[in-house]
């Protein structure tokens, strides 16, 4: 669990194409260029802001990463945004604002 305000290193990878379209785990249609990510147990609607070389504020739809090691699915936007697009995997720092 990341508690609010701290911020903490976790890794992080991105999903896009495969799922652009596809229903998230709390319902949504999934838009790999809206600033949105997967976690395994934060709830729905959580905003954390990711930061690798620059930062976003992300709001949690969906549940994964699903591969061992992995913290946090960011959407392709997301990734491209903050500059870890290319990296496919990387680790961020995460501050969890509510």
């Amino acid at each position: 669990m990341i508690p609010i305000l701290t911020t903490i290193s976790v890794i992080a990878s991105w999903y896009g194409p495969g799922f652009h379209g596809n229903r998230t785990a709390n319902g949504e249609r999934y838009n790999m260029m809206e600033p949105t990510a997967a976690h395994k147990s934060l709830p729905f609607g959580t905003r954390l802001k990711v930061c690798y070389k620059t930062c976003e504020v992300v709001r949690v739809t969906d549940r994964g990463p699903f591969i061992p090691g992995r913290d946090l699915d960011l959407s392709k936007g997301t990734a491209q945004r903050i500059g870890m697009l290319g990296a496919g995997v990387a680790p961020v720092k995460v501050t969890r604002l509510n």
